[in-house]
């Protein structure tokens, strides 16, 4: 009864898109599995209503934006060691800008999806966005409290950009399937092409 009481509880919970990476197994089935939509009707729906859609799609280029000013005033204390304040200045810009478009993308994924992180759509993207989230706090705090020279608190910086970097491909890729989902599909000579 608790085992019972214990999995009933954990599937609730359970974000996870994958069986297998959460430790659930399922009945080998043979035939093949279907592609599940990003967005079910009432989801999509949602989207399209929410204005948190329009802020994030304010936000996300401003923030890659920001991403590339910044990560030129680091690439140039790294290789010339001029430039700090503005380097520093341009990293702290940026995690202020991550913040913003964390908290409003939460926000986001509540008014879409029910839920405020792991949607099953975004869960890897979310996963992905809080070791980014950690990577820029990390560097904040070694900003602040000075216990970190300087050319570290820069590398710290560079290894939050590359997690960035791959979490804004991401969720380019999961734009471009949204987009690709919402395309009409066309019947030519009894082969579906889309458009």
């Amino acid at each position: 009864m608790i085992n019972q009481a214990l999995n009933h509880w954990l599937s609730a919970v359970d974000a996870c898109p994958w069986g297998a990476a959460s430790g659930r197994s399922a009945p080998h089935q043979s035939r093949k599995r279907q592609r599940q939509a990003l967005y079910t009707a009432d989801e999509r729906r949602r989207r399209d209503a929410s204005p948190w859609t329009m802020v994030q799609a304010i936000l996300a280029p401003l923030q890659f934006l920001v991403f590339l000013i910044s990560l030129g005033f680091v690439t140039r204390f790294m290789l010339t060691g001029d430039g700090y304040t503005a380097a520093a200045a341009s990293v702290v810009v940026k995690t202020g800008v991550l913040y913003s478009i964390m908290i409003t993308g939460a926000v986001w994924e509540k008014s879409v999806f029910g839920r405020y992180l792991f949607a099953p759509a975004f869960f890897w993207e979310d996963v992905f966005s809080i070791l980014v989230l950690g990577l820029h706090s990390a560097y904040l705090a070694a900003l602040f409290s000075g216990a970190v020279a300087p050319r570290d608190q820069m590398l710290l910086a560079l290894a939050a950009y590359l997690a960035y970097a791959v979490n804004a491909t991401q969720f380019v890729l999961k734009l471009r399937a949204a987009r690709r989902e919402a395309l009409p599909v066309r019947t030519h000579a009894g082969a579906e092409w889309l458009t």
